[in-house]
C-alpha cells in the first residue's frame, strides 16, 4: 500500500473491486476498505457496488456520522488523479430524425380527411353535370 500522498488513477483503483481487495474513491481520496467490509453497517455489497467510480455522492447520500468520517482516515491510501475520473454529464435526449415515422399514420389520416370529402364533392359535381347533359 502507498502513502497518503500517492496518487492513483481511476483505472488503478478500479482493479481493486472484489471482497478480498476493495478500494473506494470518496472526496478525492482513495480508501482501501478491504478490512472494513465485514464491519460495515450497510453490508459489504454496498461498498463493493461503489467501486470503480467516484463514490462521493453515494457516501454523502447515506448521511454518515462524524464517527464514520473520522474512521475513514485509517483506510486512506492516497489520492485520486481527478483528471482520470469522468465528469458527470447531464442526460441529453438523442436527436430526433427530421422525418418522424411515428407521425406517419396521423399525417395520412389528416390527408384522407381532406381528400375524401373533396373526392365526394368532385363525384357529386361530376354526376350532376353528367345527368344534366343527357
Amino acid at each position: 500500500m502507498g502513502s497518503e500522498s500517492e496518487v492513483f488513477t481511476l483505472a488503478e483503483v478500479s482493479e481493486h473491486s472484489i471482497p478480498k481487495d476493495c478500494w473506494l474513491v470518496i472526496e478525492g481520496k482513495v480508501y482501501d476498505v478491504t478490512k472494513f467490509l465485514e464491519d460495515h453497517p450497510g453490508g459489504d455489497e454496498v461498498l463493493l457496488s461503489a467501486t470503480g467510480k467516484d463514490a462521493t455522492d453515494d457516501f454523502e447520500d447515506v448521511g454518515h456520522s462524524s464517527t464514520a468520517r473520522a474512521m475513514m482516515a485509517e483506510f486512506c491510501v492516497g489520492e485520486i488523479d481527478t483528471s482520470t475520473v469522468p465528469t458527470e454529464t447531464k442526460y441529453t435526449p438523442p436527436k430526433q430524425p427530421h422525418y418522424n415515422q411515428d407521425k406517419t399514420p396521423e399525417f395520412i389520416i389528416k390527408l384522407l380527411q381532406f381528400l375524401v370529402p373533396l373526392l365526394i364533392l368532385g363525384l357529386a359535381v361530376g354526376v350532376r353535370f353528367y345527368t344534366n347533359s343527357t
